[in-house]
């Protein structure tokens, strides 16, 4: 017995990642070896994080025309509405986007587990461990990133209510399926009203924001800013946007929008002969004879194509350009040699990360959608090479693979948390989006 057990302590690790040779080194140093590449996968996540904020924004940005008559003149106005209701966006976007590698994680290792008696423990563990680090570490966070003095509130009680009431009725709802209905076993059933609960949630905040009568509680809440992120300051620009002519015309747009000036079918401006602005509830017009309206649509429609190609493919080969950049034209600007080194030698630490990343087509393609889901489909496949990672740690080390996602893949693969939520607290100004990140979590 005696020989058997000290045979069986010594038996070593035969599954490699690469090559059959990391099966020939010490165990001590094939666990550091892996446990530097699972740090080096979750810079990969942090990295692409900024990426899959910035298509977010153009996606949640999105506005659509709608042509209307108004009651007073009888013309014919041009009105744009946002696509996206900002309590869903949060929700279904924002926390869903962040939650992504939790999500693929636990989906590989449920898909990995398919005939098993039981499940594997690698899902599970990430899951109740990154509620954890969502619920100390990055509301730390949001606290002390907003800039001394500053005060950002959550601007809508009621829809943070509704986001509190659901986040606690998960986890009741969890024990209830593992303890009561069906214990220790989780059925199709439980497993389909689970995820019809989350379109619920969806559908109790957007009535809530909404104030629908019966189904919303009777809040006041302040005025939320007209636009989900506010226009960008210096420090957060890319080094490419001086090459992007398309987000600049966006940006002007934009700007003019603040200004109380709805600039429609810009490149006919000085051919309109008669245009008249009036501005009703809140909103800005432009009042355009009803057969130009669709003449001018389409016109423009075709002229902007072939420009909009053009710049939008400069700005794809400008994101390699950048992506191979070890020093930015803010950093040449530091006094500061150690820190310019410092900053230099991150820059060369994430290259491989950026390069990849720069396959990513622009944010200012179809409102931002293609840069969103290739981001998920990024983070998906690092989730794949983590779970192979933490495997070969369990396996070399003995570690159970449980306890390995509760502690260390919980706060790496929440880490893409922690950044949205900053820069959600940072730019945003109120605190509803970097909340809405940590208390809803669609996991």
């Amino acid at each position: 017995m005696d020989g058997h057990s000290n045979n069986f302590r010594h038996e070593k690790c035969q599954s490699y990642l690469l090559f059959h040779y990391e099966t020939k080194l010490g165990d001590g140093f094939r666990c550091f070896l892996y446990f530097l590449a699972l740090a080096y996968c979750f810079i990969g996540l942090s990295a692409i994080t900024g990426r899959f904020f910035r298509s977010m924004e153009n996606v949640v940005k999105h506005t659509r025309t709608v042509k209307e008559r108004d009651p007073c003149t009888n013309a014919m106005v041009v009105k744009y509405k946002k696509v996206w209701n900002y309590a869903i966006a949060d929700i279904a976007l924002l926390a869903f986007g962040t939650s992504f590698p939790q999500i693929s994680l636990a989906t590989i290792d449920a898909i990995r587990n398919l005939g098993n008696l039981y499940a594997g423990g690698l899902g599970p563990g990430t899951l109740v461990g990154s509620a954890a680090f969502d619920l100390f570490p990055i509301h730390a966070v949001c606290v002390v990133v907003p800039k001394a003095g500053e005060r950002k509130k959550i601007s809508d009680i009621g829809v943070w209510l509704v986001e509190l009431v659901w986040s606690f009725w998960a986890y009741i709802w969890l024990y209830i399926i593992l303890e009561v209905w069906t214990p220790n076993v989780i059925t199709l059933a439980e497993a389909s009203l689970t995820v019809l609960q989350y379109g619920l949630l969806l559908m109790h905040a957007y009535a809530q924001d909404k104030r629908w009568p019966y189904v919303s509680l009777p809040l006041t809440r302040s005025e939320r800013p007209e636009d989900w992120v506010p226009p960008e300051t210096g420090q957060y620009r890319d080094g490419n946007r001086s090459h992007d002519k398309y987000s600049e015309m966006h940006e002007i747009d934009d700007k003019d929008r603040n200004q109380d000036i709805v600039d429609i079918f810009s490149i006919h401006r000085n051919t309109v002969i008669c245009s008249v602005s009036s501005t009703t509830a809140g909103h800005v017009y432009e009042h355009l004879p009803v057969t130009y309206i669709a003449e001018s649509s389409s016109e423009q429609s075709h002229e902007d194509m072939t420009p909009e190609k053009d710049n939008l493919l400069s700005t794809w080969k400008q994101q390699f350009n950048d992506a191979v950049m070890l020093e930015s034209p803010d950093q040449r600007k530091l006094n500061n040699t150690f820190l310019r080194l410092a900053k230099a030698f991150w820059r060369l630490l994430l290259a491989p990360w950026r390069l990849l990343f720069a396959f990513v087509p622009p944010y200012q393609i179809a409102h931002g959608w293609i840069a969103f889901i290739f981001s998920l489909v990024f983070i998906s496949g690092i989730a794949y090479i983590v779970t192979k990672l933490t495997d070969l740690i369990s396996c070399v080390t003995g570690i159970s693979a449980y306890v390995i996602a509760f502690t260390a893949l919980a706060a790496g693969t929440s880490w893409p948390d922690l950044v949205a939520s900053k820069i959600a607290a940072e730019r945003q100004l109120t605190a509803d989006s970097a909340i809405a990140n940590i208390t809803c979590r669609p996991k």
